[in-house]
């Protein structure tokens, strides 16, 4: 008896993580839809509670040790819903219909670009480290395309800008979901470090400026991440040069003659 309620129970923590999963898959279609009703607010606030449940289904499992290959391939199916065609069609609404065929077919480049980001996590998820991402992951650039939404509804929307700004940010996520950058995944904080308080400080500082401001702080914070891979990867050019630059100057200073290339 105690075995049949301990499998009960079992089952019961493997449902919890694809519950989330389908919260995700629910808002995503729920934004889809609003995209294409032209409802556009209502679907940047669904596509921001896609990533809410996107965030807690993958944590949920890993805490209660609910890992399952099910489990992973059911939530990239969900992420290409949410985090791929939505944000599509919500560029596609917002700017890119007077492009015609043109504007489509952008729209038809970021959902692309997002499957191949997704198809691409699934075959690496063994040999990837768990610290970083290898490229813009899909929620992260679905959370430029919402942000944006929000943001110029908030300060004031200019057509012209829109039809400038929209194939510029596709172009950018588009290249930088399909790039070898690195982005931290920020999956291995341990909360019993030194520094756990004062992340949690700033996490609690951060939810008060987002309740102050928040269309406007949620872009700055989705453009700084999709920015800072690309940053990080410039500095880390640049100490590597550095560094063989002094290892140059060793060389020639103690007679060995500069290396070979």
């Amino acid at each position: 008896m105690a075995s049949v309620t301990g499998e009960r129970r079992r089952r019961g923590i493997y449902i919890l993580p694809a519950l989330f999963t389908t919260g995700n898959l629910f808002f995503g279609f729920y934004a889809l839809v609003e995209a294409i009703n032209g409802r556009l607010f209502e679907s940047a606030v669904g596509l921001i509670l896609a990533g809410f449940c996107d965030l807690l289904d993958g944590r949920i499992a890993r805490l209660t040790n609910t890992t399952s290959q099910f489990g992973g391939e059911y939530d990239s199916l969900a992420d290409m819903v949410s985090f791929g065609l939505a944000p599509s069609i919500m560029l596609y609404s917002w700017a890119l219909q007077p492009f015609g065929k043109l504007g489509w077919l952008a729209s038809f480049l970021y959902a692309a670009c997002a499957a191949l980001r997704l198809a691409r996590f699934n075959v690496q998820t063994e040999t990837d480290e768990r610290r970083y991402f290898v490229g813009l992951s899909t929620p992260g650039g679905a959370a430029v395309v919402c942000t944006s939404i929000l943001f110029f509804r908030d300060v004031g929307d200019n057509p012209a800008f829109r039809q400038f700004y929209v194939p510029l940010i596709i172009m950018m996520l588009a290249l930088l979901m399909v790039s070898n950058v690195r982005y931290r995944s920020f999956k291995q904080f341990d909360f019993g470090s030194p520094l756990a308080p004062w992340v949690l400080l700033v996490l609690v500082a951060g939810i008060v400026v987002v309740a102050a401001a928040p269309a406007k702080t949620l872009f700055i914070m989705a453009v700084s991440y999709a920015a800072s891979g690309p940053l990080e990867a410039l500095i880390f050019m640049r100490r590597r040069r550095r560094a063989r630059a002094v290892e140059r100057l060793r060389a020639v200073e103690g007679g060995a003659g500069p290396p070979s290339p």
